[in-house]
């Protein structure tokens, strides 16, 4: 199986037409840009959130052009340290236009399936589908999928977890 970066995922994304739907599962994701904001955030120093920039630039300019950016966060309880700062640093990507809402893990109805072995995924255009692959905790790639039927579970699951999720102004962890 051929594995794309996380660079080229963000290509993908910001050629989505209409579309693009994360699904976060992990707890923690200890991403190496991330390592000194999240130290200095656990150390209740001030932080510098430059990391996140780019992203949220590309955001700005997707939802300025009408495309819509959203993403579920699927957490247990209680709450990782990772999450809780997850959750402060949410403000910043809804400025830039993006939709977050959180679901409680113990809330997931079971008889919900979660395709592509629990792993976090984005849907662009309802088309296509990159599923992040990780080995001790790293993102090492994207899996590139777009078999119409596995696309259809992929829609069929963010149709049910966003009508399940909280949006973030209302949620409190």
């Amino acid at each position: 199986m051929e594995l794309i970066t996380g660079v080229e995922r963000n290509r993908l994304i910001e050629t989505c037409e209409h579309d693009a739907f994360h699904l976060e599962l992990r707890d923690d994701y200890s991403v190496p840009d991330e390592d000194g904001p999240f130290e200095s955030w656990l150390r209740d120093e001030p932080v510098d959130y430059a990391f996140m920039k780019s992203w949220t630039q590309m955001v700005k300019r997707l939802t300025g052009e009408g495309k819509v950016v959203r993403r579920v966060r699927v957490v247990s309880h209680p709450h990782t340290p990772y999450i809780r700062w997850e959750h402060r640093t949410t403000p910043r990507n809804l400025e830039a236009g993006e939709e977050i809402r959180w679901l409680p893990r113990h809330t997931v109805p079971g008889d919900l399936d979660f395709p592509f072995g629990g792993k976090d995924w984005w849907l662009i255009d309802d088309r296509l589908l990159a599923v992040g692959h990780t080995d001790a905790g790293q993102v090492t790639g994207h899996e590139i999928i777009d078999d119409p039927e596995r696309i259809a579970e992929a829609v069929a699951l963010r149709d049910a977890l966003w009508s399940l999720a909280i949006p973030h102004g209302e949620y409190r962890p």
